[in-house]
């Protein structure tokens, strides 16, 4: 199917836009995908467009049901279009899917990953004056350090069509990954995160689970949990479940689980800072602007790492448990946090979610 579709977008049209940017009214981002750090990684992209032309309305063409649960709180989102998970055992909705897409003359179209084949022939499929097939100007690597990024590189290709159609755009830092969480939502999770550690200290959360050879093994985590346990004596560790309710440390500290997405982002978001794998729940911390340490051993941090609040990305392969304790360690630091008790309340997290900085504590 990339052989077929690899050229399909290769000529496109560009209108000159006018310099009032009220002619882009009606936006399709298509990320066919079912799976919750791919849709995440897509929400710097919603709040870029929503940001360059406010009265917006933006369609998501994706797979599954949890675009609905991330972008509830868009307001710029108006329609989700949901292709089934399992094509084959749903035709009629797959094909009702396909077909709504030409329900709407869109004023742009932005595919969100280039090598996508059901990307690109979705977009050709639309009906729309401007399409973005998300090919990247190799000059763009040379112009932008961090344009390798999967989250980054659709923003900055965005503003580049954008340009060269006569819109003048003003660069500004990427948006970070945001699930918009609100504030009883976050007052859920401080809730939940006092029902699991009875008390107000400093809390580390870990994720101990990822798909496929992302996963670290059990010996990985008691060793590094070891360390951890040592460095923050005085600190709550606890650890958030993944849809399989499986643990690499066994179950032996404090866990959360939860099938509720934002649920379970809202507890993180009470945390003072998280650990885990390159995994969905990793993007999921991100999101809701807690300092993430992400763990890297096989994909490329460059590319899916997290970043903004304080997060950092660790290559496994050349560092030990102990200089990742010391990550934990200079954000803890860095946020102003103590480990008597936690200050990332309430009230902080949601002048985060605003003002897009770091939190030092209320």
């Amino acid at each position: 199917m990339r052989s077929l579709t690899r050229n399909i977008g290769k000529s496109i049209y560009i209108p000159n836009l006018d310099a009032d940017n009220g002619n882009i009214r009606r936006v399709l981002i298509i990320r066919p995908n079912n799976r919750l750090g791919n849709l995440l990684l897509i929400t710097p992209l919603v709040q870029e467009i929503s940001s360059l032309f406010p009265n917006v309305k933006i369609d998501l063409f994706t797979r599954g049901t949890l675009a609905q649960v991330i972008f509830q709180n868009y307001d710029n989102v108006a329609r989700v279009i949901e292709l089934p998970k399992k094509p084959f055992k749903h035709l009629i909705n797959y094909a009702a899917g396909w077909l709504s897409l030409r329900k709407y003359r869109y004023d742009l179209v932005v595919n969100v990953v280039r090598n996508s084949s059901s990307g690109r022939l979705s977009t050709q499929f639309t009906r729309s004056r401007f399409k973005i097939f998300g090919d990247v100007d190799e000059g763009m690597a040379v112009q932008y350090q961090d344009s390798a990024h999967v989250a980054k590189y659709p923003v900055y290709n965005l503003h580049k069509y954008l340009t060269l159609a006569g819109y003048d755009v003003t660069s500004t830092a990427i948006p970070t990954l945001d699930l918009k969480l609100t504030g009883n939502e976050i007052k859920r999770g401080e809730d939940l995160l006092l029902e699991l550690t009875h008390n107000y200290k400093r809390t580390i959360c870990l994720f101990t689970y990822a798909t496929g050879n992302k996963r670290y093994s059990k010996e990985w985590w008691e060793a590094f949990y070891s360390i951890l346990k040592e460095d923050f004596p005085d600190d709550n560790i606890i650890e958030v479940l993944p849809a399989e309710n499986v643990s690499q440390l066994s179950f032996k500290i404090p866990s959360f689980y939860s099938t509720d997405i934002r649920e379970l982002g809202a507890l993180i978001a009470n945390t003072d800072v998280f650990i885990g794998a390159d995994s969905g729940i990793m993007h999921l911390a991100s999101a809701v602007q807690t300092p993430t340490v992400g763990l890297f051993s096989v994909t490329d941090p460059h590319t899916f790492g997290p970043y903004g609040s304080g997060s950092v990305f660790i290559d496994t392969n050349k560092v030990p448990h102990k200089a990742i304790s010391d990550a934990v360690r200079s954000i803890l630091e860095t946020e102003g946090i103590t480990p008597t008790y936690r200050t990332r309340t309430r009230s902080c997290i949601e002048r985060k979610q605003t003002e897009q900085n770091h939190c030092a504590g209320s």
